[in-house]
């Protein structure tokens, strides 16, 4: 055989076999994709705060002076929209004097240690909430002298278990937000709206004046008034109106020195019930966020 027609037919073959197959493409190189370390406490919110109040006024109702107390409030986001949230708070009275009924005073002691769970979701135009709370009254709900419960009925409760709902809305520079809770051991209601409006004056310094008004559904009156007293309350109605001026100085990153003064005016279901009609109270909380 030829030879030269041979090695022509070879350098034909392997000419046509690279056409159909076309160029060889080279493999890039695969970057494997970064591995995060981020988890789940790295997105916790969490917040410690201590303070002290003059007057303790629970939804309009007074319950005790000169209070401690420290909270614990935690954020744990579960997706873009949802947030769990966990709380503690506790507080007891230093020094708090009432009338004895024999012209001199006694004192009244009290403690609360509330527990709560919630929800909260972002509908967009708003922020929805779902909250049950536990609340631990250890000298009663209008607390004890001597041993001796100062109030009666829904006063003489030691412990209770509520869920709410509530809604908060911003609109420009003003934070709007309402709430009803039900009272499952008193089968009691209350609704609460309320609005504050946050101004900077310093990089390290705001005013927040605050509004909230209440409204009780057989809400903590029930034989909270000794028979036979002159003063009656209603077992339904407006509970109060309180504005408040507070004046949150930031004094690291972190940390919140906030001072307050409130004026806490009793409405229709209140009158009867609290030892001042009307009048200012105020107090300081101190805050670290982490």
């Amino acid at each position: 055989m030829n030879h030269s027609f041979t090695l022509a037919l070879l350098l034909s073959a392997s000419s046509g076999l690279t056409a159909i197959a076309g160029t060889p493409v080279a493999l890039a190189a695969v970057t494997p994709a970064p591995v995060s370390d981020a988890s789940l406490l790295d997105t916790v919110g969490a917040t410690l705060e201590v303070g002290y109040d003059s007057r303790y006024y629970h939804r309009g109702l007074w319950l005790a002076d000169n209070m401690t107390w420290a909270g614990l409030n935690v954020q744990v986001p579960l997706s873009e929209k949802l947030t769990l949230g966990f709380s503690a708070f506790y507080t007891s009275t230093v020094q708090t004097l009432i009338p004895d009924g024999a012209g001199g005073d006694a004192e009244l002691n009290f403690a609360e240690l509330d527990l709560s769970t919630s929800l909260t979701y972002d509908l967009g135009f708003a922020k929805a909430g779902l909250v049950y709370t536990h609340y631990e009254y250890f000298d009663t709900f209008s607390g004890s002298t001597g041993g001796a419960s100062w109030g009666d009925g829904d006063g003489a409760v030691r412990g209770a278990n509520e869920v709410g709902l509530t809604l908060a809305k911003t609109v420009g520079p003003v934070n709007l937000y309402a709430g009803f809770y039900y009272d499952f051991t008193i089968g009691g209601s209350y609704f609460e709206v309320g609005a504050d409006m946050p101004y900077k004056v310093t990089s390290w310094m705001s005013v927040v004046p605050a509004i909230k008004m209440g409204y009780g559904l057989d809400y903590y009156t029930n034989g909270m008034i000794p028979a036979g007293s002159p003063v009656s309350a209603p077992s339904s109605g407006f509970t109060h109106i309180l504005p408040s001026l507070s004046v949150p100085i930031k004094l690291t990153p972190t940390a919140f020195l906030t001072p307050y003064i409130a004026y806490n005016i009793s409405l229709g279901a209140r009158h009867g019930l609290n030892t001042q009609d009307s009048e200012f109270f105020g107090g300081v909380k101190l805050g670290v966020s982490f």
